[in-house]
């Protein structure tokens, strides 16, 4: 299993927003904080439980500068297509 650090790309595995892509900005304890650029922006994340969350192989380099715009552009060109 991946570890959980900042900068990984989960899914939301329970609540409202399931089965949506974030970004994970900070961890505290039990808890992640989120975005997506979108509904939740880089300035104000979502605090989620991390047993919550699903956790993939696949990080965003934290490091640089990262906008709510380009965010929402990585998301939507790795989003899954509907069927």
């Amino acid at each position: 299993m991946a570890e959980l650090k900042v900068g990984t790309v989960v899914y939301s595995a329970a609540g409202h927003d399931k089965g949506n892509m974030f970004v994970t900005v900070g961890l505290e304890g039990d808890f992640a904080f989120i975005a997506d650029g979108n509904e939740r922006k880089l300035e104000k994340p979502k605090r989620k439980r991390i047993k919550h969350l699903k956790i993939t192989n696949t990080s965003l380099d934290m490091t640089k500068t990262l906008t709510d715009k380009e965010l929402r552009r990585i998301f939507s060109a790795n989003k899954p297509q509907a069927r």
